[in-house]
């Protein structure tokens, strides 16, 4: 088995460019400095390279989106999403889970509910932010997404899919990054506590946060994240959740062998 791992979303909480900003960055004419919110679609592909149709796959999953963006709709337009057969929640800041409404046309072309994973707190804040959806007697026509939420106790499988959560720190906030195969995605996140550093052995390709050069208190600066890289020894590493003080070209220039930043719409295949 194979997958394939579309950069959805790449940037920080305000996107970019920043509203009201100048900079050069955000003024840039270089598609890759334009970054929407942060999520990513992984498919399960055949032997051919394609994603494999629902009737041949095992429970139907093979296309896992991790976290409903703000800028969802945009991001499934942009890369032709047509179909999610499970969401995966990072956690429920609001760059994370604010698209979790566009889920309504999915619901409408699979003609069906939409499983959701993620920690008792992220669930516990799902069901607050978004009354309306878990609501037990919703508004007939009312338009409202099909979700069923399933709280992650660790390791589990999706369809064929192994899904191996590795606990983050955001901050002092407990997050979660997933590990997919020899694919890690940590995003938002400022610390991996010593438990987790097991769960990434052996990965060999990594997206990790990497906000600035300037260090934040609650995600890893580029020097942070160089350093977590050298120590897990991937074949390649790519940053996400990146501001608008990285220009694309000029950061990945001087960026070691085998580490880039991401951009929206990068294609991995793992």
């Amino acid at each position: 088995m194979s997958l394939r791992v579309t950069l959805l979303g790449t940037g920080t909480s305000h996107g970019v460019p920043m509203i009201g900003c100048e900079c050069a960055v955000c003024r840039s004419s270089d598609p890759r400095d334009c970054r929407t919110r942060p999520s990513i679609l992984v498919e399960v592909l055949d032997e051919d390279g394609e994603s494999t149709p629902p009737s041949t796959f095992p429970a139907c999953v093979r296309s896992v989106l991790v976290d409903t963006s703000t800028d969802l709709r945009q991001q499934a337009l942009a890369h032709r999403v047509t179909r999610v057969d499970a969401i995966l929640f990072t956690h429920s800041h609001a760059d994370h889970i604010m698209g979790l409404d566009e889920v309504r046309r999915f619901n409408v072309m699979q003609r069906s509910p939409i499983p959701c994973f993620a920690d008792a707190g992220t669930l516990a804040d799902l069901r607050r932010t978004f009354t309306y959806i878990f609501d037990p007697a919703p508004a007939a026509g009312g338009g409202v997404p099909e979700v069923t939420l399933f709280r992650i106790g660790g390791p589990f499988t999706l369809g064929a899919v192994e899904v191996v959560p590795v606990p983050l720190l955001h901050g002092s906030r407990p997050v979660l990054g997933f590990r997919f195969g020899t694919f890690a995605y940590l995003t938002d996140c400022s610390v991996i506590p010593d438990g987790s550093w097991p769960l990434l052995s052996g990965v060999r390709t990594l997206v990790i946060d990497a906000l600035r050069e300037r260090p934040h208190p609650t995600h890893f600066s580029v020097a942070e994240a160089l350093a977590i890289s050298e120590r897990l020894g991937p074949e390649r590493t790519f940053f996400t959740h990146i501001c608008h003080d990285l220009p694309h070209a000029a950061t990945c220039a001087r960026l070691p062998a085998r580490i880039d930043l991401a951009y929206d719409g990068l294609i991995l295949d793992v």
